[in-house]
C-alpha cells in the first residue's frame, strides 16, 4: 500500500535538530524522499545554494530552532536578539524566496515551517525568542495568501510542549520548574514526537490542499 507522501521529495533543514529527525522518518514511512540539509543557514547564501543542490522539491520543511534561553527584555543583548533572528527568521525567508519560484511556475508545492506557540501566545522571559517565532507567524500568513492562487500552501507548526532533548530534557523533567511547566498545560503532558511528525505528514501531502497561511497551534492546548 503506498504511503501518503509517496513519490514525493522533501527537503528538510538543521535536519539534525529540533524536530528534524522525527520528521525524516515520518516521511520516509510515508514513502517520501527525503533530502536532510545541515548547512548553516545563518550565511546569507546559504539558503539559495542548499535549495538549488536539491533540485525538484515538492515540500521545504524550514525546521528552524534555536534554543530558548529565559531573560526579561532589560537584560536582553543585542548579540542574542540578532542571533534568534539570524537564526529563525531570516534563514526562512530566504528559503522560501529560493524554493516559492519554481512551486508557483509547477503550480503544485507545501511550504511547512516548524514553529513555536510562543509565537501566538505570550510568555514572560521570552521576549527575543517570542518575537522571533512571531515574525515566523506573520511572515507565513502574508506570504500563504501570496503562494495560494498558484496552488502552493504555506502554513506554520506553531508547537510546544513536544518532546524533544533540546527543549525538554529527561534531566529538565525532573525538576520543579517542569511541574511547574505542566501545570499550564491542559493536556497535562508533553506531546509524543509522532504525534507533532502526523501533523507535518498531513501539511506535506494532498490532504491539506485547503489549509492557506495557517499557524496550526499543537501545544496541548496552551495556545489557541
Amino acid at each position: 500500500m503506498a504511503g501518503r507522501l509517496q513519490g514525493k521529495r522533501i527537503l528538510i533543514t538543521q535536519a539534525d535538530d529540533f524536530m528534524g529527525p522525527t520528521f525524516a522518518d515520518a516521511f520516509r514511512e510515508e514513502g517520501a524522499e527525503v533530502l536532510e540539509d545541515r548547512t548553516d543557514l545563518t550565511v546569507p547564501a546559504a539558503a539559495a545554494e542548499v535549495v538549488a543542490a536539491a533540485g525538484e522539491i515538492d515540500v521545504l520543511v524550514a525546521n528552524l530552532a534555536a534554543p530558548s534561553d529565559a531573560a526579561y527584555a532589560v537584560k536582553v543583548s543585542d548579540e542574542r536578539w540578532n542571533h534568534l533572528f539570524d537564526v529563525m527568521v531570516h534563514p526562512m525567508h530566504r528559503l522560501v524566496r529560493a524554493a516559492l519560484p519554481a512551486m508557483m511556475e509547477r503550480r503544485s508545492g507545501k511550504i511547512i515551517v516548524v514553529g513555536s506557540a510562543t509565537g501566538l501566545k505570550a510568555a514572560p522571559g521570552t521576549a527575543p525568542y517570542s518575537a522571533a517565532r512571531s515574525a515566523q507567524v506573520g511572515y507565513v500568513r502574508s506570504v500563504g495568501v501570496e503562494a495560494a492562487r498558484f496552488n502552493v500552501q504555506i502554513n506554520l507548526i506553531a508547537q510546544h510542549f513536544v518532546e524533544n532533548p533540546e527543549y525538554f530534557s529527561e534531566q529538565f523533567q525532573q525538576t520543579d520548574a517542569f511541574k511547574k511547566l505542566m501545570a499550564e498545560v491542559p493536556a497535562g503532558r508533553l506531546a509524543r514526537p509522532e504525534e507533532d511528525a502526523a501533523l507535518a505528514i498531513f501539511l506535506a501531502s494532498s490532504e491539506s490542499d485547503f489549509f492557506v497561511g495557517q499557524a496550526i497551534p499543537f501545544s496541548g492546548g496552551w495556545a489557541q
